[in-house]
């Protein structure tokens, strides 16, 4: 008997250890729950991650664009985002910022509820997010969803990555390749009447629009656009390989060696305000250029009122104010000359703009989103060709149809027969395009754009390939160098700030001579430095020279 039940006890053993090793095995293998989500790395086993697979269920998630200005259009209204919302099961929720995005950004912190999605600046705001604990780390997604890696490139990835060594920013519009529209855009029936002179010089210039005051009075010889934009782009002119942004209040911080040096010092910065202060003077600016508005600067562009127009984006109301003008006269209309520069200078090395391979602004993914990765596979796929070719141009079958065999649109003729139709659905889509695709978009529509006759091709895409593209500088490395708001670095620079403005402001409109233009921005030094403006500057030289080493990996 006692044999008998020392052989079932045994029996009973084996059974049990049999089944907590098959438990264990099954346990091992199962992937946590989510929407089809996987985090399962099949190391061990040689399986391959599960990957989400959009279009397979919904998803749904809410999205704020942290700008006083940004009002997210209703998803699913237009054609595309209707055919994204159909067909791949997406909906968007907006999130307001009701005009006042830093309030807002501050009351979903505190209580909690911030969107899934955050559409921001880099820098400051983001780490500030990231430091708390609040945003999700995109690295254990990159190798299952290809498209940003392999359009972004390990580059750009390495500059968006956090201090600890994570990325947790999706960029938009970023870039492999030169882009900006930055330059000077000409009035080209004024242009043509006083016999299509050199444009080349910065003496060349002033010579133009002084013919240009003496025979159209109620002409603007130079439109600086709003906030006097024009006369930064003029500092480009000054120097080579020196781009407005060095000077302009995004940076205030010139190179010099391995050192960032003070604005107020900077021999092209001061030569240039020297002259745009001999314009104004002499009535060949705006004269009110400070404080015109946006619109009003469209206004005088579209009716043809402006000789030349300098700013960071000249193309947009260019090609409007081409269009307008032509309508009345085919021999009117506008053209772009390449950047003006100083005698002495080479002008294949002057850039009146600049890009970054990291584009524009990026997008973050908060903790208190659902299924992260769902969102991830969304943009991702949102920034792939498919993605890209939908949010542009509509969906398959309207302006475009099939691909070749670099997955660019093939466009239909009514592409180019349909020109108010194609451009109301591309304006309704503005406002959706938060993680665009550069050098997919822009390769697509030049190799379109040069199957064209002339008179069929976009008067911007043109410009962009013959002058614009060509004359942007790659500012990568200048990127977030901005300190936090609330740090020591932080408030010197809004003090710094405030001096530039009001100094650059005097040095144009309110100096007598070119002598008291140096009068202006040597106190303008001072002042500064007496808030602290060296330590600023060297803040800002250390990020610099993280971004150089990031770049050199």
């Amino acid at each position: 008997m006692i044999s008998e039940k020392k052989s079932l006890n045994y029996v009973l053993i084996c059974t049990l250890i049999a089944i907590m090793v098959i438990t264990g095995c099954s346990k091992n293998n199962e992937s946590p729950a989510g929407s089809g989500t996987s985090e399962s790395t099949g190391e061990s086993s040689g399986e391959q991650p599960a990957t989400y697979v959009l279009g397979d269920q919904p998803l749904e998630f809410s999205f704020y664009g942290h700008y006083d200005w940004y009002t997210m259009p209703n998803w699913g209204e237009d054609l595309a985002t209707k055919w994204i919302k159909e067909n791949k099961k997406v909906n968007v929720l907006p999130v307001s910022s009701g005009g006042n995005a830093k309030q807002k950004l501050s009351t979903m912190i505190v209580s909690d509820e911030l969107p899934d999605v955050i559409w921001m600046e880099r820098g400051a705001d983001v780490e500030k997010l990231r430091s708390e604990g609040m945003l999700v780390p995109f690295d254990d997604y990159l190798n299952k969803y290809p498209n940003l890696k392999k359009w972004a490139g390990e580059s750009t990835l390495n500059m968006l990555r956090s201090p600890d060594g994570k990325l947790y920013q999706f960029p938009n519009w970023y870039t492999s390749q030169p882009n900006g529209n930055a330059g000077y855009l000409v009035n080209k029936k004024i242009y043509e009447e006083l016999g299509s002179p050199s444009l080349e010089t910065t003496d060349d210039f002033y010579a133009y629009l002084q013919q240009v005051k003496a025979k159209y009075p109620d002409v603007v010889p130079f439109e600086v656009g709003q906030g006097a934009e024009g006369v930064d782009i003029l500092s480009s002119a000054y120097a080579e390989n020196r781009p407005y942004l060095f000077s302009a209040q995004s940076m205030m911080a010139v190179p010099v060696g391995n050192e960032l040096t003070s604005v107020f010092k900077d021999p092209s910065f001061r030569e240039s305000l020297q002259f745009a202060n001999k314009l104004y003077r002499e009535k060949l600016i705006s004269q009110d250029a400070f404080t015109q508005k946006l619109e009003q600067v469209e206004q005088k562009i579209v009716t043809g009122q402006i000789a030349v127009y300098a700013a960071s984006s000249p193309t947009e109301f260019g090609a409007k104010g081409n269009s307008a003008l032509k309508a009345q006269d085919p021999n009117a209309g506008y053209i772009m000359v390449w950047p003006i520069h100083k005698a002495g200078l080479d002008k294949t090395k002057i850039f009146p703009g600049d890009f970054k391979q990291l584009g524009w602004n990026v997008n973050v993914i908060t903790k208190n989103a659902k299924d992260p990765e769902a969102i991830f596979a969304f943009l991702d796929w949102f920034t792939g060709p498919e993605g890209q070719r939908t949010i542009m141009w509509g969906p398959e079958g309207l302006y475009w149809e099939g691909t070749d065999a670099e997955e660019a649109p093939l466009f239909t003729d009514k592409f180019t027969s349909d020109i108010e139709g194609r451009d109301a659905l591309m304006n309704s889509t503005v406002n959706f395009q938060w993680n665009g695709n550069t050098v997919y978009v822009d390769k697509s529509k030049s190799k379109f754009e040069s199957t064209l006759p002339p008179e069929k091709r976009s008067w911007e895409t043109f410009w962009q390939s013959e002058i614009t593209w060509k004359t942007q500088f790659n500012a990568t490395e200048y990127v977030n160098l901005e300190p936090a708001g609330d740090s020591d670095e932080g408030i010197i620079s809004q003090g710094v700030t405030e001096i530039y403005e009001k100094a650059r402001a005097q040095a144009v409109i309110g100096a007598k001579s070119e002598d008291e233009v140096l009068s202006i921005l040597d106190q303008a030094e001072k002042d500064a430095q007496k808030l602290g403006y060296d330590q600023l500057l060297k803040f800002k030289t250390e990020k610099w020279q993280e971004n150089v080493s990031k770049l050199k990996q």
